[in-house]
């Protein structure tokens, strides 16, 4: 067993890039895609009169703390009876990353930027996505602009897509945009700089919570997932924290799931194809059902997304310590997404977990592929040009973003465990509080929840089930392979 000073956050990096490796991913950008970039001298331009000049609207972006990379910006204005038109703008990557460029090749082979405590390995060189195609603070951009009416019951009644030149008005983070929301912190300085902006966010707030009501109406999955995140100091790992669902999350979430639902109809009403992001119709149902019963609730035999939410409601409520663990069961027996090519006037998929029909994805070119290629055709669309992507194209580029996307969520995975096991090492030895989260003839797995980490129980003697609460004490870690190692004690 490693001892706590071998292994740093240098390791980790090295650690993750052979992941990506492994995984059919480029960790680096190729040579090209640099020279590319070099040649590249500032933000896109386009004088085209149809794009118009919304600089002057009070935009914000509201992302991480350390996100540098920003997608998209929101602003809002009322429209009388209570009803809100919601503008939410998407930066326009496209105007500087072209179809088959060198650098859009590497973003096609990655497909996503993928995310590590340790290091970012972003889709786009950072030049681009932090800066030359981000939406930042004070700056002129070009952006492909959804324009959303929403009536006081939370519904979209009317929506128009174009382009237009954004300016962000205030760069704000979601864990103080959330405290002062919920009235325990105070209006962060960048949005108390711009007259109004705490008006608009307490509007933008309001129509969010009803977007996500009625959502939840129509039996949208409110799911909740383990997902800890290292916290560096230099190259120690310092904490390990689980990320909160807050209202400024969910008012983005909200804002982004009804730009692409738009984005979607927009292209459909077109008589376009697009790229859609589906969660079939939950093929092991039956299991879901079964694992209701050991609730003592019962579900319908034919899958029902509005009977699954309130049974997961009321589990969230009976028992928020163990509702990340049954999300988790329940998450993968959905299934995961996928991408497919819905074509104008077929049968859409839909999404199962979000409860909505048309849904693509859209708001984030600069760190997803699939948002990149429905830019492209909505801008093409816009300028009554013909669509950059044939069918058979768009086919492979499904398949491909759906098998990527998958790669990059193990590689996070995997590195997650790793990034653990380096910060628990120096606890070997220490009692901690558990729950079983699953449990096969092979293995049983344990969640502790200060700090929060999974690991294996080792020696069990006892068959535990899932959900069953215990004492644990950490006998060993491994950083290379991401293992940890809990033994169970009375």
């Amino acid at each position: 067993m490693s001892h706590p000073q071998n292994f740093r956050r240098s390791d980790l990096v090295r650690i993750a890039t052979e992941a990506m490796k492994e995984r059919g991913l480029e960790p680096e950008f190729p040579a090209g895609a640099l020279q590319e970039l070099h040649a590249i001298t500032g933000p896109g331009r386009d004088a085209s009169s149809t794009i118009r000049d919304l600089t002057a609207l009070p935009w914000c972006s509201i992302d991480n703390d350390d996100s540098l990379d920003l997608d998209q910006l929101t602003a809002c204005a009322a429209m009388g009876r209570g009803a809100v038109k919601i503008f939410v703008a998407v930066a326009d990557v496209d105007a500087l990353v072209k179809k088959n460029s060198a650098i859009d090749v590497h973003a096609r082979t990655n497909t996503t930027s993928v995310y590590t405590s340790a290091r970012v390995f972003p889709m786009l060189p950072e030049r681009l996505s932090t800066n030359l195609t981000s939406l930042n603070a004070g700056q002129s951009r070009l952006a492909i602009v959804t324009e959303m009416l929403v009536d006081h019951g939370g519904v979209v009644t009317h929506s128009t897509v174009h382009r237009a030149r954004v300016r962000n008005q205030a760069k704000l983070a979601y864990e103080a945009v959330s405290a002062w929301i919920e009235g325990v912190g105070d209006l962060p300085d960048a949005a108390r700089d711009v007259p109004g902006m705490d008006e608009q966010l307490r509007t933008q707030d309001a129509v969010a919570q009803r977007m996500r009501a009625r959502r939840r109406e129509q039996g949208a999955l409110d799911l909740e997932t383990f997902q800890p995140r290292a916290v560096f100091e230099g190259e120690r790992v310092v904490d390990i924290v689980q990320q909160a669902q807050n209202r400024a999350r969910q008012l983005i979430e909200e804002f982004m799931i009804a730009t692409n639902t738009c984005t979607a109809q927009f292209l459909a009403q077109h008589g376009a194809s697009s790229l859609r992001r589906v969660v079939r119709s939950p093929e092991r149902w039956q299991r879901i059902v079964e694992v209701a019963a050991k609730y003592g609730e019962h579900l319908p035999s034919a899958p029902d997304s509005r009977a699954l939410e309130g049974f997961l409601a009321r589990r969230r409520k009976a028992d928020p310590l163990r509702f990340p663990d049954l999300s988790l069961v329940i998450v993968k027996l959905m299934g995961s997404g996928e991408y497919v090519v819905e074509r104008p006037r077929g049968e859409p998929i839909g999404h199962f977990g979000l409860a909505v029909r048309d849904y693509t994805h859209s708001t984030a070119p600069n760190r997803r592929y699939p948002d990149l290629i429905t830019l492209r055709m909505v801008k093409a669309l816009l300028q009554g040009e013909h669509s950059p992507y044939g069918a058979a194209e768009l086919e492979l580029l499904a398949e491909h973003c759906t098998q990527q996307e998958d790669a990059a969520q193990k590689v996070e995975r995997s590195v997650r465990k790793s990034e653990a096991a380096l910060y628990l090492q120096g606890l070997v030895g220490r009692k901690f509080d558990a729950v079983v989260t699953g449990a096969t003839d092979r293995a049983t797995w344990v969640r502790i929840f200060v700090p929060p980490a999974e690991g294996m129980l080792v020696g069990v003697g006892t068959h535990l089930d899932v959900g069953q609460k215990l004492r644990v004490k950490l006998v060993a870690t491994n950083v290379e392979r991401g293992f940890i190692d809990f033994e169970q004690i009375a």
